[in-house]
C-alpha cells in the first residue's frame, strides 16, 4: 500500500480545504450536470457544439471525481492509506478522462474552425455522425494512452519508501518510489503524456490563430459571436493544459512535488468549465432559464 501526505498535514488548513473542495465538488456535479440535461431536452441546442459541450461536462464531472471523493475523506483520516491495486486505478481513470479532455477539446477548436472558417461545409463536415466518430476516438486515445502509462507503472518493483507527496496517485510521484532506475521509464511517459498535452495545446493555438485571421479579414455581428465562444474555450484551454504541460514534459525523479499545480487541472478547470460556457454563452442560458421554470 502507499500512503498519500495530502496537501497539508494541519487541522486548521485541513478544515479549509475540506470546505473549499466540497463547495467546488458539489459546484461542478450541479453545473455539469445542468449543462447536460439543458443540452438533452432542449431542441434548439442540437448544433454539434452543444454536442461536444454535452460530452465536455460529462469527462469534467468523470474527472473530478476520480480524486475528490477520496482527498475529502482523506482529509479526516489519520492513515491516509491507499492498496497498490486502488493506486493504479486512480492512475488509469485519471489519465483516461484527462487524455479523453484533451483530445475532446482539440476537436471543438476544430468545430470552431470549421464553423468559422469554411461556413459553407460545416454542415456536411460536422455531421451527427462525424461527431459521435470524433467523440468515440477521444475516449479511444485516452484509453490507449492510459494502458501505456498503467503498464509502464505496474512493471516497476516498489520495495522502499511508500509515501506519496500527494493526494492522489498520479504517474510522477509513484514512479519515484520505484527500487530501480527509472530513467528510461520517465522518458517513456514523459513522451507519452507530456507530448500528447504539447501537441493537442499547437493544434489549439493554430486552429485558433486562423479564426482570429478569418474574423480579422471577414467581421461580421456573427463571427463576434464566434469570437465571444472561442475566448471562452480559450480559457478553458489555458486552465488546463498549460499545467499539464508543465507537470508531464519534464523528468519525473529530478523535481520536487507539484500537488498544488494538479488542483488546478483536477479541480478550477472542471469547476470553470460550467461557468465559462454559461456566463458567456446567452444560448445555454436561456436554455437553463426554460429548463428552471419548467420545475418550478
Amino acid at each position: 500500500e502507499f500512503i498519500l501526505l495530502g496537501l497539508s498535514d494541519t487541522r486548521e488548513m485541513q478544515v479549509l480545504f475540506f470546505t473549499f473542495f466540497l463547495l467546488a465538488y458539489v459546484m461542478v456535479l450541479l453545473g455539469n450536470l445542468l449543462i447536460i440535461v439543458a443540452v438533452r431536452t432542449d431542441p434548439k441546442l442540437s448544433s454539434p457544439m452543444y454536442f461536444l459541450l454535452c460530452n465536455l461536462s460529462f469527462i469534467d464531472i468523470c474527472c473530478t471525481t476520480v480524486t475528490s471523493p477520496r482527498m475529502l475523506v482523506d482529509l479526516f483520516s489519520q492513515r491516509k492509506a491507499i492498496a497498490f491495486e486502488d493506486c493504479i486505478a486512480q492512475l488509469f481513470f485519471l489519465h483516461f478522462v484527462g487524455a479523453s479532455e484533451m483530445f475532446l477539446l482539440t476537436v471543438m477548436a476544430y468545430d470552431r474552425y470549421t464553423a468559422i472558417c469554411k461556413p459553407l461545409h460545416y454542415t456536411a463536415i460536422m455531421s451527427r455522425q462525424a461527431c459521435w466518430v470524433l467523440v468515440s476516438a477521444c475516449w479511444a486515445g485516452g484509453f490507449l494512452h492510459s494502458t501505456v502509462q498503467m503498464l509502464l507503472t505496474v512493471q516497476l518493483p516498489f520495495c522502499g519508501p511508500n509515501t506519496i507527496d500527494n493526494y492522489f496517485c498520479d504517474v510522477p510521484p509513484v514512479i519515484r518510489l520505484a527500487c530501480t532506475d527509472i530513467y528510461v521509464t520517465e522518458w517513456l511517459m514523459a513522451s507519452n503524456s507530456g507530448l500528447i498535452s504539447l501537441v493537442c495545446f499547437l493544434v489549439l493555438v493554430t486552429s485558433y490563430t486562423f479564426i482570429l485571421v478569418t474574423i480579422r479579414v471577414r467581421f461580421t455581428e456573427r463571427h463576434w459571436k464566434a469570437l465571444s465562444t472561442c475566448a471562452s474555450h480559450v480559457m478553458v484551454v489555458t486552465l488546463f493544459f498549460v499545467p499539464c504541460i508543465f507537470i508531464y514534459l519534464r523528468p519525473f525523479s529530478t523535481l520536487p512535488s507539484d500537488k498544488h499545480i494538479c488542483v488546478i487541472y483536477t479541480v478550477f478547470s472542471p469547476v470553470m468549465n460550467p461557468l465559462i460556457y454559461t456566463l458567456r454563452n446567452n444560448e445555454v442560458k436561456a436554455s437553463m432559464w426554460k429548463l428552471w421554470k419548467r420545475c418550478r
